[in-house]
């Protein structure tokens, strides 16, 4: 891929239509966050240079946290160089072994954590440790009854319920009240992945606000600033006495690199902007589901949510991998989620509407699709191009 990712891209020379990025609305293109990435470049240079534990916190960082906190209002937050090594920094301090010294020291090995069973790969992944069904348990996707039963067998035990507030595959959004209701009931901690969430549906006027009106109750946010922010970077905002433990235990706080100080400086002036603007989101969402509609009238089948997440059902993973290349042919680049990203012969077109998609791209790309799964005519992809010129 030659230049910038955006809602065009140029790879090996051609230019395609690009519905395979989650930066979508495009800020890592825009100008003045480009100029203001560059002056702070000029001021903090390209690295930390050592661990906030041994030379403090740099200054961007700071002001991304302290924002961070009094979004979700919380006492504090910890930022990570990705959405990833917060969730395999948070599972690894939950379940750490860790002595401070001869006469203190940390034992957490008793802990369950109970999942979502779609939760993300990476929470799995930092949880393979655990013996399933004994400090690993699952409960049935957004299914709060079936959360109960498994916090009911935890009994006793410290319980940590870990869930995302929207679901990549399939673009679903959990009951967080409902959720965060039962961890209460049992006095479980609750860990939200909030990672395609993160200043989307929060405001009055948006789809499922009520849900996300909730997410301040949560005792762990976790945050990954490359969908909605659009660069690189992840957090986790809780109580102050949680942070602080948390910050030595994870790991991937302290061990390894940091978000670069002029990333950190730049996501905090977008999350700025989109708190001030509220109509740069409103607008998105609106064209989405705009999106979303175009594609039910030509009769594909879809996932159920309306959120910003369209997933396009092709079934047989052979099948996806040849709707894949015929959509490239016709310039278009597209995410195939197939075994293991979900269940086998289940596959699917995960997609996420860019900011700067312009109609003519949505209707030719909608028109190819209906060609592809519908009922159309196939000798249109060859006689027809459905693509726009590109510039």
């Amino acid at each position: 891929m030659q230049g910038m990712s955006g809602s065009r891209i140029t790879r090996n020379g051609l230019p395609y239509v690009n519905f395979s990025g989650i930066n979508y609305l495009g800020w890592q293109q825009d100008p003045q966050v480009l100029d203001a990435f560059c002056e702070s470049v000029k001021r903090y240079g390209l690295s930390t240079g050592g661990s906030r534990a041994t030379q403090g916190v740099c200054e961007p960082h700071f002001r991304l946290e302290t924002l961070l906190s009094e979004h979700h209002g919380k006492d504090k937050t910890l930022t990570f160089a990705s959405g990833m090594l917060a969730n395999l920094g948070f599972i690894n301090a939950m379940t750490a072994k860790f002595n401070f010294s001869t006469s203190s020291g940390i034992d957490n090995r008793d802990a369950v954590l109970v999942f979502d069973r779609d939760c993300h790969w990476s929470l799995w992944k930092a949880a393979s440790h655990l013996k399933y069904g004994e400090s690993l348990m699952a409960f049935k996707h957004n299914d709060v009854a079936d959360l109960e039963r498994v916090l009911q067998n935890v009994g006793d035990r410290k319980a940590i319920v870990v869930f995302e507030s929207v679901y990549s595959s399939d673009g679903s959004v959990a009951p967080i009240g409902e959720i965060l209701d039962v961890c209460e009931r049992f006095q479980a901690l609750s860990y939200i992945d909030d990672a395609n969430g993160f200043m989307v549906y929060g405001e009055p006027q948006r789809n499922f606000y009520e849900e996300f009106q909730h997410l301040r109750r949560a005792d762990f946010i976790m945050i990954s600033l490359s969908k909605s922010v659009g660069l690189e970077g992840g957090a986790i905002s809780a109580n102050a006495e949680y942070i602080d433990a948390f910050e030595v235990l994870s790991g991937t706080s302290i061990f390894t690199a940091a978000i670069q100080p002029p990333t950190a400086d730049a996501a905090a002036s977008i999350i700025e902007q989109l708190k001030q603007d509220p109509s740069i989101m409103d607008d998105y969402l609106c064209r989405s589901l705009a999106f979303r509609q175009r594609l039910l009238d030509s009769g594909l089948q879809l996932n159920d949510t309306p959120s910003y997440i369209t997933s396009v059902l092709i079934g047989k993973d052979s099948k996806a991998e040849q709707v894949r290349e015929q959509l490239e042919k016709q310039g278009f680049c597209v995410p195939i989620f197939r075994y293991p990203a979900v269940k086998p012969n289940q596959a699917l077109i995960r997609l996420i509407l860019h900011r700067y998609h312009t109609d003519a791209e949505i209707e030719g790309f909608a028109q190819s699709l209906e060609v592809l799964l519908g009922d159309s005519d196939p000798s249109r992809l060859v006689n027809e191009p459905l693509l726009v010129e590109m510039n």
